[in-house]
């Protein structure tokens, strides 16, 4: 890439939000740009928040592709036997896993209490004993923690392993990405030095061992970037196929619609941008962007604040259009 284009990315990233602690450009699998801000650099990672719902996908549709889960239409419930249901809670029964994949399943809530799931000795039970309720099946409902975390127990119950030791074997290592360990946070405090600290590596977990599926993730601009591009040529890496290509297309197209969040559509645990691109997106603007015409990826990493730019406006009209 020309110095005039390198330049003006640099001016485009340093005129926007000014948490970003790292973002990597590529284009038909070639790093274009990348830089890093507070003290980052290429050996560090970040917490990614929700992009880590995206790079689990890939999970459910691996342990598809191996037969370990016969099908995303599967209830819920065939997974937890010793669940017991009140006589009155008929919702929770007819609940999926496909359902829990696109944020179609209904919970006994208007909005999520985070402070149960992360103060609770089981937080898998704590899901489940809020998912169902009379609200509708079938309509977008946002779950950033709950929903995601029973898709974690379910893998792990369908596989028999961890889901970090099962998406070691088929994900991380065939794509050189290291997460070396699970970490469990006992405190705030604990809390706050892990998700500052630039060396952090890992992938939080819960008392009973289950990592969580919705957030916790520590990865760098270039790791991914991997999984960017894994999705972005269906699935395969370096000659083999990693994640089933069908998995892919269904992941990354409309499975349901997000009114409330600006009408945008989702797929399997993917945000749907428009026909040609995708995105995983998370807190504090983390940010994996997918652009299948262009054959470009753009990944963002950054520290949490309160509010943050739009980031895919920003990638669409600042950053593409200097790639094509």
């Amino acid at each position: 890439m020309n110095q005039d284009i390198t330049r003006m990315l640099d001016d485009a990233v340093r005129r926007f939000d000014d948490n970003i602690t790292g973002i990597l450009v590529q284009k038909d699998g070639e790093i274009r740009y990348e830089n890093y801000f507070h003290g980052y650099s290429t050996e560090h990672a970040a917490h990614v928040y929700s992009v880590t719902k995206s790079v689990f996908s890939a999970l459910i549709g691996i342990a598809i592709g191996k037969g370990m889960i016969k099908s995303i239409d599967q209830k819920v419930l065939d997974f937890f036997p010793d669940y017991e249901v009140l006589p009155n809670e008929t919702g929770i029964l007819h609940v999926t896993i496909r359902h829990l994949l696109t944020m179609t399943a209904p919970y006994k809530y208007e909005t999520e209490p985070y402070m149960l799931f992360f103060t609770s000795p089981n937080p898998v039970r704590a899901a489940l004993d809020l998912l169902g309720g009379d609200k509708p099946i079938g309509a977008f409902h946002y779950a950033a923690i709950g929903g995601t975390h029973i898709l974690s127990a379910i893998l792990s119950r369908a596989t028999g392993q961890s889901m970090l030791a099962f998406e070691q074997e088929n994900l991380f290592a065939p794509l050189g990405i290291r997460v070396p360990k699970s970490i469990m946070i006992r405190s705030e405090a604990e809390h706050t030095a892990i998700m500052n600290d630039p060396n952090t590596r890992g992938w939080v977990t819960d008392p009973q061992g289950n990592n969580f599926a919705s957030w916790g993730l520590f990865l760098s601009p270039r790791e991914m970037a991997k999984i960017g591009q894994l999705y972005l040529d269906g699935g395969a890496w370096e000659g083999k196929q990693i994640v089933p290509a069908q998995w892919i297309a269904e992941s990354t197209r409309e499975q349901s619609r997000a009114v409330e969040y600006g009408n945008i559509a989702y797929g399997y645990l993917w945000w749907v941008v428009d026909s040609d691109c995708f995105a995983a997106l998370g807190d504090g603007g983390n940010v994996t962007y997918v652009n299948r015409k262009e054959r470009i990826v753009v990944c963002v990493e950054a520290f949490l604040k309160p509010e943050v730019k739009d980031r895919i406006g920003w990638i669409k009209t600042e950053i593409e259009p200097l790639l094509i």
